[in-house]
């Protein structure tokens, strides 16, 4: 049976009132043309295709292609579409990391104005180009308060003044705004800062002799002796035993006494105290100088 004689009897089947449901054909053999837009690009210039199909004269649905006749298909054409410039818009990008951890910072991202202008080309316009509210790019991060933490005050000076010796300084523990101290159990031990450190400034002067001021002569009149300290003191000012013994001061030294020349009173009697050979001893060893000698040999050293 020709094509043609085929749909002219479905058609008369479906006019006298029986089911087309389950006929074998979907339709009568015809082709009709409708432009359908299929835009290729969201931006800048799209494309649209005419699609053709094969359609049913009763209801209009598509059936299959190979029931129309192929020679009588038309063409599929396509045009350009939205031509016109896309309009710009904002250019968002990601958060970049929070300035500080806690206590509060600042975190930004970039917020451009943007026009495409090609399918891989766009331009960047001043804010002013874009229309709607510009999205913010600076916002507050990590409000949360920061824990307590260790603060160090200067290095006290190296002590001793030479030599090996140590710096001190004070570490608190103290909130993040150093408004509060706290005690240091609320900071933690692992990571307290040390509190003394080694020094020297350098090595230090050796012991040495140190001498006090002469005592007074022993003698009141004519030759006596003076006394006076020696010690050996570091250079703290205690006593030490490394000072050279070749290099030590004398402790003492012959001193002499101007004697007075007052004629003795004549209420008091010059006179040896003691006889036999004490006083020509005295005299003999030069003692006549010394007060106590001189008073008990009065009349031996008279004039010595």
């Amino acid at each position: 049976m020709e094509l043609s004689a085929l749909v002219r009897l479905l058609s008369y089947l479906c006019w006298s009132g029986h089911q087309c449901n389950s006929l074998p054909l979907a339709g009568r053999a015809g082709q009709l043309a409708s432009f359908k837009a299929n835009t290729l690009a969201a931006a800048w210039t799209g494309v649209q295709r005419q699609e053709v199909v094969c359609k049913r004269l009763d209801d209009n649905s598509i059936v299959q292609n190979n029931y129309c006749d192929p020679d009588s298909k038309p063409p599929e054409n396509q045009r350009t579409c939205n031509t016109e410039p896309c309009p710009p818009e904002w250019f968002i990008g990601d958060w970049l990391e929070c300035s500080k951890t806690c206590d509060g910072g600042m975190r930004t991202r970039a917020v451009l104005c943007i026009r495409k202008i090609g399918p891989s080309e766009e331009e960047t316009l001043d804010s002013s180009g874009c229309l709607t509210h510009r999205p913010i790019e600076k916002e507050p991060c990590n409000n949360q308060s920061c824990p307590p933490q260790w603060v160090t005050l200067d290095w006290s000076e190296c002590t001793p003044k030479c030599g090996p010796g140590f710096k001190h300084r004070i570490v608190l523990c103290k909130s993040s705004d150093l408004s509060k101290t706290f005690p240091a159990a609320q900071c933690p031990e692992e990571s307290k800062p040390p509190v003394r450190i080694r020094c020297s400034l350098g090595r230090c002067p050796p012991p040495r002799w140190v001498t006090g001021d002469w005592g007074q002569c022993s003698a009141q009149c004519g030759l006596g002796q003076q006394m006076r300290t020696v010690q050996c003191l570091s250079y703290t000012g205690q006593a030490s035993s490394d000072c050279p013994e070749t290099a030590r001061p004398p402790s003492m030294q012959q001193c002499e006494s101007k004697c007075d020349s007052t004629p003795i009173s004549n209420t008091e009697e010059c006179k040896d105290v003691n006889k036999v050979a004490y006083c020509p001893l005295v005299l003999k060893f030069k003692f006549c100088s010394r007060a106590y000698f001189r008073q008990m040999c009065c009349k031996t050293c008279q004039g010595h």
